[in-house]
């Protein structure tokens, strides 16, 4: 056993004093030590009642044999650090969650994992860390949130930030906005909507890192803790069977997720969070195998923002093993993969249910023939752009307007607000990447606010920034390369015209090859925001959105 480095033989008596000192017995040293990495925090609604996942998990590897640690884990919450400088730290955050995992486990030489996540980057920093380390490894996520309700109608925190814009243009009142506000969110678990969170505790699901049942069953129910005792169990029978996390992460699994990812429509932001995954996992993984995929994936789900139905409808409806069971009909799902269960895909959704032809459609009568993300590429992002494509209005597909060109997010949610954006306008809000951020915030107050203000149909938003999982519209992220690196976005003036292709994949600003070399020539990169702390390193190490945004 790996944790055998830190409690056998003579010279590890000063190693097994400590342990005592934390009441552990003898015959609990003879046991694999499993570490149990909870999230769990005060300050994130997904995350407030990991402590009940986290007990339940212990006694799962109580129940099989093994001896449970747990330690903890940060997080942010995106919600509350939206739209103001608090937004430049929660993808940054994800290279620091994993690098703490990787610290922490290798320290103290745990046996094997169990990873407690809930929300956006928690996630797919508990995934990297389980990917570099390589010891055995079960995911176990906190649950969705159901939806709020206000005058019978379901509602979830994108329609609050878009509640924002109404306000702004007078179509609410102040007591309909606090109404909208202390309804939206009714309790614990990650935000209702296929948002960034959920669409990532799916993903786990998917690539086999998580049990069946993983990314779906709602926060709120005692199934939730029955999956976390089974994910205790199941590391245990992982650490006995020698079985790691790059045997599941292969590049047929990241195929899988994907496929699962175009089919339901998931937040752009998986995109970003599968490439930094596959790197870590050393599977080949690039941004074109993700429009392979969505140009032969059907589109079978509507789950908000892209529709009317919410998470807990997804679970009601069969979840992930119901919709890779359908895709599998396409030959869309390598059924082989082997999973945390120690069975195949193929075995794990052998007994899932038939699609209900609302929530999950069948393959033979989709929302629409290809995926839900788009990549686009062009003058504008000779690296890629990403779009959730069946988010976008059918008349915003094909878009060409003037550009209103904006250095900062704030800048350009003030136009907004102030009525400054008209129909036709194209927004370009950069030096918000990686780099330029740092820290690439979302966009969620600008396109909420163009949507609230009733302009989804007709305008534009495009930025070297990314988006939450609950933005709708045609919102363009991770132009690369990014303004702060000299890409073709820094050079864009206020007026030029951008041509919008989505079903051709194009994204251009139609100025030639030669104009875009002179200004090119005359642009000056800009002084870094910010000039010490984390964001100040984070800046320097950072790699592009088209590579994941990792760290060098």
């Amino acid at each position: 056993m790996i944790s055998d480095r830190v409690k056998k033989g003579f010279q590890r008596a000063p190693h097994r004093s400590l342990f005592y000192a934390m009441g552990f017995t003898g015959e609990e040293l003879e046991r694999p030590i499993i570490g149990v990495v909870n999230s769990k925090s005060e300050i994130i609604p997904g995350h407030v009642h990991l402590d009940r996942i986290a007990s339940a998990v212990k006694t799962g590897i109580l129940m099989a044999g093994g001896t449970p640690v747990e330690v903890p884990a940060i997080g942010i919450c995106d919600g509350i650090a939206m739209n103001h400088v608090g937004m430049k730290y929660p993808l940054a955050s994800r290279e620091l969650i994993a690098d703490s995992i990787e610290a922490l486990a290798i320290a103290h030489a745990f046996d094997g994992l169990v990873l407690i996540p809930n929300c956006d980057k928690i996630v797919p920093g508990m995934l990297m860390a389980a990917a570099r380390l390589n010891i055995p490894a079960v995911v176990v996520s906190g649950g969705p949130m159901y939806a709020g309700r206000l005058k019978g109608k379901k509602i979830d925190l994108s329609t609050c930030f878009e509640s924002v814009g109404k306000y702004s243009r007078g179509d609410i009142t102040d007591e309909e906005l606090e109404e909208i506000e202390k309804s939206a969110c009714p309790g614990c678990g990650s935000c209702a909507g296929l948002f960034t969170a959920n669409s990532m505790n799916c993903m786990v699901e998917a690539l086999g890192m998580g049990l069946p049942g993983n990314g779906t069953i709602p926060a709120y129910e005692g199934a939730r803790i029955a999956l976390a005792k089974k994910a205790g169990m199941a590391v245990m029978e992982l650490v006995k069977k020698d079985v790691k996390p790059r045997d599941i992460m292969t590049k047929k699994a990241f195929e899988n997720a994907i496929a699962v990812d175009m089919a339901m429509a998931g937040s752009s932001n998986t995109v970003l969070h599968l490439l930094a995954i596959a790197r870590e996992a050393k599977a080949d993984v690039d941004l074109k195998l993700f429009d392979e995929i969505s140009a032969k994936t059907p589109n079978l789900c509507k789950i908000s923002p892209s529709g009317e139905h919410r998470m807990e409808d997804l679970h009601e409806a069969g979840g992930i093993p119901a919709i890779m069971k359908e895709l599998s009909k396409k030959g869309l799902i390598h059924l082989d993969q082997l999973t945390v269960t120690g069975k195949t895909v193929g075995e794990n959704i052998k007994k899932a249910g038939t699609p209900d032809g609302d929530v999950i459609r069948t393959v033979e009568n989709p929302y629409r023939e290809t995926g839900g993300l788009a990549v686009l590429f062009g003058n504008l992002a000779p690296d890629g752009a990403v779009v959730k494509e069946a988010a976008v209005a059918p008349e915003m597909l094909y878009h060409e307007g003037p550009a209103k060109v904006f250095d900062s997010e704030e800048e350009a949610v003030d136009a907004i607000l102030n009525g400054k954006i008209i129909k036709g306008d194209v927004v370009v809000i950069r030096y918000e990447g990686p780099k330029g951020g740092p820290g690439m915030r979302e966009m969620l107050s600008p396109t909420s606010a163009i949507a609230g203000m009733g302009l989804d149909k007709d305008v534009a938003l495009i930025t070297d920034g990314r988006f939450s999982g609950a933005t709708r519209g045609a919102s363009i992220g991770h132009v690369s390369p990014e303004a702060m690196e000299g890409g073709p976005i820094a050079l864009i003036k206020d007026g030029d015209r951008i041509r919008i292709d989505i079903k051709g994949r194009r994204l251009d600003v139609l100025l030639s090859r030669e104009e875009l070399q002179e200004r090119k020539k005359s642009w000056v990169c800009p002084p870094p925001k910010v000039k010490e702390g984390y964001l100040a390193r984070y800046s320097r190490m950072v790699t592009s959105a088209s590579t994941g945004a990792v760290l060098i």
